[in-house]
């Protein structure tokens, strides 16, 4: 089966959707989801807010330097300014699509936006809704999304590759042609064709043993345009969250930056503040010094846990101002507003990704990477808390205007592409190859690749990582694939990118910290990768 779209968007958080509403209403698009519209994404899960220069005290120059200098001097500053200068007229587009941000009653009896303070940030700019954010954002942006005549949802759906002209051996620039599509329910291989195809499946935290993310983030993005002849660019920058509660039943339940915004404080099992030894701003530090601070007490103590403690506020404002996660913390046994909470590091959000421009573009004609799957130069080497949200929105926007530009000069054609060829594949009778692999691959990014590294630790990933490769394509070879079998293979693969990449930068910076290297080069650079031509995989 063969279906054709002016537009494909891979992908259904917050840069796909919004993609898919700031589209032209004439372009018809198939927006694709892994499992319900609704509840898959990270942006659903995502807790503390958006960033957004909203307060007369505050300015544009200020939230653009809070960024550079969580980003450890990485960041772009043309990317970063543009993200930070659109942020207001996006939350007033949000706004009017119904988004209930949370407000307050101020002191001349009008009723504006509560905004919230969080690390690495020098004002009360993050705008929310309660403790919900991305749930919020989620449901309204997919309420419009279901409205819209022109956009065919798809769920239960993952892309396997893309399908590009340079694998089809036509000659000429190589262009992003659509992709094939692995219908979960069926189990049926079907190819989408389209004039522009998008990226927005997120990214790849996954491939971490602790994760505070969905289980859909594999790095299929990244893995797909990797293989499909795009860079990728500075996957070493892998940001662990520093609190996330402590509790075998928890599923590592993020505990927001906000808590910390409001006053919650780090302590160790005795009690003991300890941030201010590593940081003068403390518990109000970006989150790379706050996540190597709690590793390394937690390793010099032998601990499994350090503390957030907020129970000097009172019940009645931690409810007001952290009602979901007061209720998920009640039912684990833990009161927020009489005994500090226990919390633990863990992956959170991919800095690096697939390397675009300011239009979303990557080296792939006709190919978009949006949100977390890119690299657009915003985080640099650490993500400033509660701009990830913003870049979707105002990267996703910029991608709109961008296709609807290219697709009026030139627009798009059904064609004829290659139906999938599984007719040299068996059922697979060893699903535990699977499950196996995908448990090894987690467990030696934690232990070798995880929030302190060294080059002995990378080299034997490196090994390994090379080892695991060659036993999941081999499998990929003789087996019908399952959804399952796809986000192991593209695991594995970002798995290489973050250790390849991380074995290239020779210096500690920003999230990116090893005891060979343990200053900062004098100048700072990206790391690229580039794929080396090869034949279809």
């Amino acid at each position: 089966m063969q279906k054709h779209y002016d537009v494909i968007i891979i992908g259904s958080g917050a840069a796909g959707l919004t993609l898919a509403l700031h589209l032209p209403k004439h372009l018809q698009i198939g927006l694709l989801s892994k499992s319900s519209l609704l509840s898959h994404s990270s942006t659903y899960w995502a807790q503390g807010g958006i960033s957004a220069v909203l307060d007369e005290d505050d300015h544009f120059d200020d939230h653009v330097r809070d960024t550079l200098q969580a980003g450890a001097e990485l960041c772009h500053e043309d990317a970063t300014r543009y993200t930070v200068e659109s942020a207001p007229e996006l939350i007033h587009w949000l706004t009017e699509l119904g988004m209930p941000f949370t407000r307050e009653r101020g002191e001349d009896g009008e009723r504006g936006f509560h905004l919230t303070r969080e690390g690495g940030h020098s004002h009360r700019r993050v705008i929310h809704a309660e403790d919900a954010t991305g749930k919020a954002l989620q449901t309204t942006l997919v309420n419009r999304v279901l409205q819209a005549d022109n956009v065919e949802v798809i769920e239960d759906a993952i892309a396997v590759d893309l399908i590009t002209s340079q694998k089809l051996g036509e000659s000429g620039d190589n262009r992003c042609l659509g992709a094939y599509v692995l219908e979960r329910r069926s189990g049926q291989v079907y190819s989408l064709s389209a004039g522009a195809t998008a990226l927005a499946t997120g990214g790849a935290n996954k491939v971490y043993l602790y994760t505070s993310n969905p289980d859909g983030s594999s790095g299929d993005g990244i893995a797909m345009a990797w293989r499909a002849g795009c860079r990728v660019a500075n996957m070493e920058f892998m940001q662990f969250h520093p609190t996330c509660l402590y509790h075998p039943d928890a599923k590592s339940f993020l505990i927001s930056e906000a808590v910390r915004g409001e006053g919650g404080k780090l302590l160790l099992p005795n009690g003991e503040a300890f941030m201010q030894r590593f940081d003068e701003r403390a518990d109000l530090a970006p989150r790379d010094v706050v996540a190597r601070a709690i590793d390394h007490e937690m390793k010099r103590l032998g601990s499994d846990c350090v503390y957030l403690d907020i129970s000097h506020r009172s019940k009645g404002f931690i409810q007001s101002h952290f009602p979901n996660i007061y209720r998920r913390c009640l039912e684990l046994g833990y009161e927020m507003d009489k005994e500090p909470i226990p919390v633990v590091p863990a992956a959170h959000y991919t800095c690096g990704g697939v390397l675009t421009n300011l239009q979303a573009r990557t080296d792939i004609d006709g190919l978009y990477a949006l949100g977390e799957t890119a690299c657009t130069g915003l985080h640099g080497a650490n993500r400033l808390a509660s701009n990830s949200l913003l870049e979707c929105l105002a990267f996703a926007r910029a991608a709109a205007d961008d296709i609807a530009i290219q697709l009026s000069e030139q627009p798009p054609q059904p064609r004829n592409l290659p139906a999938w060829d599984d007719s040299r594949v068996t059922d697979s009778d060893e699903e535990v190859v699977v499950t196996h692999n995908w448990h090894e691959v987690r467990r030696l990014m934690w232990n070798y690749v995880g929030i302190v590294r060294t080059d002995k630790r990378l080299a034997r990933a490196s090994s390994r990582i090379e080892l695991l490769l060659n036993e999941i394509d081999e499998y990929y070879g003789h087996f019908k694939i399952s959804s399952d079998l796809i986000e192991l293979r593209n695991l594995a693969l970002v798995a290489k990118l973050i250790i390849d990449s991380a074995i290239k930068r020779k210096e500690s910076r920003g999230l990116h910290f090893t005891l060979d290297y343990p200053e900062a080069l004098a100048e700072a650079s990206d790391t690229l990768i580039t794929p080396q031509p090869r034949r279809e995989d």
